[in-house]
């Protein structure tokens, strides 16, 4: 329940951040990010990318994620 709960938060996320994510599979937002680096993401084993390359794939979700989460325990310290 959680990793589907986290799933469509990164999907959410990633909307409003402006990207096109279908929401009933958000794990595919990689993927868009991915092409927009030029990072040669592939559905499956991805063992030939280098650290670099996965971060440029992971930095803007996580990135965008942990954005929005502060964002969130802000509003909550706010309204106690």
């Amino acid at each position: 329940m959680a990793k589907k709960n986290l799933s469509q938060f990164k999907g959410r996320v990633m909307k409003e951040a402006g990207y096109d994510v279908d929401l009933n599979n958000p794990e595919s937002i990689k993927y868009e990010v991915a092409e927009e680096q030029g990072v040669p993401l592939q559905k499956g084993n991805n063992g030939h990318l280098t650290s670099e390359q996965a971060g440029k794939v992971g930095g803007p979700i996580g990135g965008n994620m942990v954005k929005e989460m502060v964002k969130i325990a802000k509003e909550q310290i706010a309204n106690k």
